[in-house]
């Protein structure tokens, strides 16, 4: 199920999946979701949750629903970041991995607002961004992100305060 905002802006070139484990899309108020985005709902039963107010997901974003993403206000998401809040299962090597599902959830990923994420990052399960964090591009933000923080690398690390 997708819920929309009369206000939001979705391209023709998105890639938007139902879901087919109940998880429901809701995207806010404002929100541009521009070409070549692909929303995929695999992994998990989350929901994704698109905040409002100017949020732009740019060209070549990729969000697995997972165990669910959120998305506050006024976040700013630059090219091709992906958005991953699951991980599958690997321990048992008499099995393929594919057939081995998908670990239990560490959270899935929540996004403050007022939150820059730079292009090409990854964020994981678990991840965590506070308000007003920036995030610098290819970095891989796999825990919690301070409020204000700035940070990069992989994995990403502080490296200043807004």
């Amino acid at each position: 199920m997708h819920r929309i905002a009369p206000t939001a802006v979705i391209s023709p070139l998105a890639d938007i999946e139902d879901s087919v484990r109940g998880s429901v899309l809701t995207v806010g108020e404002g929100v541009h979701i521009d070409a070549f985005v692909k929303i995929k709902f695999t992994g998990g039963t989350g929901d994704v949750t698109i905040g409002r107010e100017h949020l732009p997901l740019n060209s070549g974003c990729v969000l697995y629903s997972g165990n669910g993403i959120t998305f506050g206000r006024d976040v700013l998401v630059a090219a091709n970041c992906v958005f991953a809040p699951t991980n599958h299962e690997f321990a048992d090597r008499s099995r393929p991995m594919r057939l081995q599902g998908f670990r239990p959830s560490k959270g899935g990923i929540c996004i403050g607002d007022d939150v820059w994420i730079g292009a090409g990052a990854v964020l994981l399960d678990g991840a965590v961004v506070g308000n007003g964090a920036v995030i610098g591009a290819l970095s891989l933000v796999r825990g919690e992100v301070e409020p204000y923080a700035i940070v990069a690398g992989a994995p990403a690390r502080r490296i200043g305060t807004r």
